[in-house]
């Protein structure tokens, strides 16, 4: 069984027990998302206008970090301008614990 669900304006792909990495979410334990956009359940498929009514996905937060430095680097020739700039764009690393069905 696995769901795609919605957070961060990014769509994931999940099933129980995934480990993964989504945009940064406020401090919590426990986090629920019921933008679940689509369940499958072997042959059953559940989908959504826009979300599937009563389907939840429960996570567990393990920890947040930051992802690798992105360096951008601005040049204008015959100007003497340029410019480094870097980022490190933060994230929430979750668990999947749990898939609830649908009505």
């Amino acid at each position: 069984m696995y769901a795609v669900i919605q957070t961060g304006g990014k769509q994931y792909k999940v099933t129980q027990g995934d480990i993964m990495e989504i945009e940064l979410i406020d401090n919590q334990n426990q986090v629920t998302f019921k933008e679940v956009l689509l369940v499958v359940d072997g042959d059953k498929v559940a989908i959504g206008t826009p979300h599937v009514k009563g389907a939840e996905v429960l996570a567990k937060v393990i920890g947040t970090g930051k992802d690798d430095k992105v360096t951008t680097f601005k040049y204008k020739r015959k100007t003497n301008y340029h410019r480094t700039i870097g980022h490190r764009q933060p994230f929430t690393r979750i668990q999947v614990e749990e898939i609830k069905h649908g009505a």
